[in-house]
This record gives structure tokens, sequence and C-alpha cells, in this order.
């Protein structure tokens, strides 16, 4: 079976990677977990000090688009970390790969949201 999987990157405010983290490990990670996201692996990237990664996995381009609708429309992340989570953050990409169950899992790390 194929999925879509997104890997997104973040470059970071200087010094700001442990509060980046501590607020995904804390705040948006449960919430990512509670709203059903397939989290595959997630943390501070081991080329620099400022970068961080997230991957994500989703059955189809129109589920990926449903649900980040619904999570990043939501009242929770509006009211929740959204903001502390933004003002950390420079600037991002993502890219979206189709991969097959043995490669999702490959990346799947042992870390638990």
């Amino acid at each position: 079976m194929k999925h879509l999987v997104e890997f997104r990157s973040y470059a970071l405010k200087p010094a700001s990677r442990d509060k980046f983290h501590q607020l995904v490990v804390e705040q948006s990670g449960p919430m990512l977990k509670r709203w059903n996201v397939d989290v595959v692996d997630f943390g501070p990237s081991a080329h620099d000090d400022n970068s961080y990664y997230l991957i994500r996995r989703y059955d189809s381009l129109a589920h990926r688009q449903q649900s980040q609708d619904a999570f990043y429309g939501s009242d929770e992340w509006k009211q929740g970390p959204r903001e502390a989570i933004i003002a950390l953050i420079e600037s991002s990409t993502e890219f979206v790969l189709e991969l097959d169950d043995v490669t999702v899992q490959g990346l799947r790390s042992q870390r638990s949201l």
C-alpha cells in the first residue's frame, strides 16, 4: 500500500529550538494525536541548532487537506499553542512523497506523542 508522507522543515529563531520542542511534546503533539494525525517522526534536526522537522502520514492528498483544514481551523489549535509556536518559526518548507508501508515504518520514530 502507498501512503502520502509529508515532511516539514522549520527554520526556528535562534536559541528557540528547546522551547519549540517542549511546545510540540506537551501541547501540539498531543493535539495532533487527539485529531488522529499520524505523526511518523518529529524532533530537532541534526544539521544545525535552529532546525526542526515533522513527518506526517496521510492516505491521500484529499485526506491531507481535510485533516489539516480541520486541525488548523479548530478552536483548540487557534486558542491553544498556535501563537506560541508560530512566534518561534522564521520559515518553513514542506514536501510530500508517496511511500510504501515498509519505508514509512522505517521512518517511524520510537518517540510517542
